[in-house]
């Protein structure tokens, strides 16, 4: 039989490439495809939380010292286990119980590939089959992709921007119904740069517990908190509602290659125990990649030695950051910003395509600030808020300084003309 006459029975699965479509990656990949290879002037990379390549943003003395440390001990070169060294687990139980009303334990610890993998893991230990999840608009589009490729339903509850993207308490009742699992709650939040307050969480956890759901709650910016609302973490409530708390090294300390992330177990009434959740969480683990053992053997030391400063100084380059963009964008009059960042490392901007010509939608927005300005700045859409953008601040800020103004000349010679 010849190769032409050959019947292949395999095939790409199509969900793949319709969970991937989901991402953030995948806009940016078509926004840096129109770049003008002509322009001469620096790409502006506004579009994503990444600053680690940036001089200012460089990981602390204390954490790159403790690789080093860990690989030239030679105590780090097995297998992990399955769940996470033991001293790292421990490091982030210790790391995390200061802002908690009660202990943790390196039991409630599951040490993972950064948080990615802890949203696959969380993602496909729900997805029984029929069942729902409660994602925020906006809201980071991975949790989206991961439950289209595991078949899990999504409904989206709304944040609202006059409220300082609180959760939509009512709309949230009324999605929820007997088979909904879960809810996703990101804070500091990713991508509007909110930070809820304690009062606020509460509120969802009394919700939570009300509809039988429990929380997904993303603290990958966690403590990256510059405004006057403080961060708490949502692991506070676990007496009322169970909590799973996603992560990681990547933000605080800007090291997101590094790969290392957790899932906090926060539930002392045992319901996830009872409902064989964290059984579930173990046995994927059986099955999955494990983490390096050189950044877990380095944890310990990044956890108890970084000094405070290096994570002030963070903090300050962010407030200055946001202050200036928030000062710069609201001098363009297409832009609506509808309240000034508190945390981590976004602005969520509304445009009004009104007074724009040529321009339809956030999207062609940013195709065209791409090929004429080179800056990149993430489309709504991609977050699930069409005719919305999200900017990114962590960026020097000479360099943010400069993108803003070339955002500014884009609309400029973009705005109709009366």
């Amino acid at each position: 039989m010849d190769e032409e006459s050959t019947v292949w029975n395999f095939e790409g699965d199509e969900h793949l490439n319709k969970a991937s479509a989901c991402t953030i990656r995948s806009f940016l990949t078509t926004l840096k495809e129109n770049l003008n290879q002509n322009d001469d002037r620096p790409v502006i990379p506004l579009g994503h939380g990444d600053p680690s390549g940036f001089p200012s943003f460089r990981t602390s003395q204390v954490a790159e010292d403790a690789i080093v440390d860990a690989v030239r001990s030679g105590n780090f070169n097995s297998y992990s286990s399955r769940l996470g060294i033991l001293d790292a687990r421990r490091a982030i139980a210790e790391h995390l119980s200061h802002d908690h009303p009660y202990d943790t334990s390196p039991e409630d610890v599951f040490v993972t590939v950064g948080a990615r993998q802890a949203i696959d893991v969380l993602i496909t230990v729900l997805a029984r089959s029929g069942a729902n999840i409660l994602l925020p608009r906006p809201g980071y589009p991975l949790y989206e992709a991961r439950a289209v490729f595991s078949h899990l339903e999504v409904r989206h509850f709304d944040l609202l921007p006059e409220k300082a993207w609180e959760v939509d308490l009512n709309g949230l009742e009324a999605l929820a119904d007997d088979k909904t699992v879960a809810m996703v709650l990101i804070n500091p939040g990713n991508p509007c740069g909110n930070v809820y307050t304690q009062e606020h969480l509460q509120k969802i956890a009394e919700t939570a517990k009300k509809l039988g759901i429990l929380i997904i709650s993303d603290e990958a910016y966690g403590y990256l908190a510059f405004g006057s609302t403080p961060f708490v973490p949502m692991a506070r409530f676990g007496s009322i509602v169970p909590v799973f708390t996603i992560g990681s090294l990547s933000k605080r300390w800007m090291v997101p290659g590094w790969r290392l992330g957790w899932i906090l177990t926060s539930d002392p009434n045992g319901v996830l125990q009872k409902h064989k959740i964290t059984e579930c969480i173990k046995s994927y683990l059986d099955i999955s990649s494990d983490v390096s053992t050189i950044t877990q053997g380095a944890l310990p030391q990044i956890l108890k030695k970084t000094p405070e400063s290096f994570h002030s100084k963070t903090l300050n380059m962010l407030r200055e950051a946001a202050d200036l963009c928030h000062a710069r964008l609201k001098e363009i009059p297409c832009i609506t910003y509808p309240c000034r960042p508190q945390g981590s490392m976004f602005s969520m901007v509304k445009l009004n395509l009104l007074l724009l010509k040529d321009i339809n939608d956030d999207f062609e927005f940013c195709i065209k600030l791409a090929r004429e300005e080179s800056v990149i700045v993430l489309p709504g859409a991609a977050v699930g808020l069409k005719n919305w953008l999200r900017i990114t601040f962590a960026v020097e800020l000479s360099l943010l300084e400069d993108g803003l103004e070339r955002i500014k000349a884009f609309t400029l010679r973009h705005t109709k003309t009366k």
